[in-house]
């Protein structure tokens, strides 16, 4: 008797279609009328689509399926397909790369984002939309700063670096109330409340039902 491996078997081109799929997809390539070939790709691509439902809402999903489609005939599949047959030049042509941001962030524990948010805060004009935003900035600004050190920080250390940081654009008088210490840390500490499940759970051992004891 002789027995089929699968290491003796030809190679999957995709493994996670399976055996099944590239069987079918040989058995398509066979085929000699051009019709009915078409016919049974379209039939193969509701397989591989089932397989890959993340793929159905996804940008270009249907192309990537007639892509993995060309991929496992070896690029040797001649059907009416919707899109064009690529390459295998295409296929392993590298994306470019992207910048990494070389901008430098003055306090690091503050982040870029609060730089942003300066930025935009100071090139609006002055009034009191400008200076709420400014005084959200600042107790975002003393959340940040209170991650790194949990002892505490008082609020001139935090006006100062805000009128630092917007190049003396934005100054909040000394008069401007930011949340306290104490509030901000204990809203670090609550994490997300669990909510109990009131419904009735069911399976439960039935009420009046003694079971027998085995000896």
């Amino acid at each position: 008797m002789e027995f089929d491996y699968n290491t003796q078997r030809k190679r999957l081109v995709i493994p996670e279609y399976g055996r099944h799929v590239h069987r079918m997809v040989e058995h398509c390539m066979g085929v000699e009328d051009r019709t009915e070939r078409t016919r049974l790709a379209k039939a193969i691509i509701q397989v591989i689509g089932r397989l890959n439902p993340q793929l159905r809402n996804a940008e270009n999903g249907d192309r990537t399926l007639w892509d993995h489609l060309f991929i496992m005939s070896d690029f040797k599949l001649d059907v009416d397909a919707p899109f064009p047959m690529p390459t295998p030049e295409e296929l392993e042509t590298k994306p470019k790369t992207i910048p990494y941001p070389q901008s430098k962030i003055r306090y690091g524990h503050y982040g870029k984002l609060v730089e942003r948010m300066i930025e935009k805060c100071a090139a609006m004009g002055p009034g009191e939309e400008r200076d709420m935003f400014a005084t959200l900035i600042a107790n975002l600004m003393k959340r940040h700063f209170l991650a790194w050190n949990r002892d505490t920080v008082p609020d001139g250390v935090i006006l100062k670096d805000l009128e630092e940081l917007s190049k003396k654009r934005i100054k909040l008088g000394e008069e401007a109330q930011l949340t306290a210490t104490a509030d901000l840390l204990r809203q670090q500490q609550t994490g997300p409340k669990n909510v109990t499940d009131t419904r009735k759970r069911s399976g439960g051992r039935s009420r009046g039902r003694k079971r027998k004891k085995r000896f």
